[in-house]
């Protein structure tokens, strides 16, 4: 799912540990949302948009338009 993550971690100097740990999950984990190798579930697109204070939808791209 094509998403905005690495802007929005890069935007605030974050390496991609610091967000993992932010969010709960590794910093692999991070990783593969960054370069778009897995999806989010549900809860943790939530929790990833609350964290930058951004509706989901302007974190990630509907992939149905």
């Amino acid at each position: 799912m094509k998403n905005r993550l690495k802007l929005l971690r890069v935007e605030r100097n974050w390496t991609q540990e610091q967000l993992g740990q932010a969010l709960g999950v590794s910093r692999q984990a991070v990783n593969a949302l960054e370069t778009e190798k897995h999806d989010p579930s549900l809860d943790l697109a939530y929790r990833i948009a609350a964290l930058f204070a951004r509706p989901v939808e302007e974190v990630f791209e509907n992939p149905h338009g």
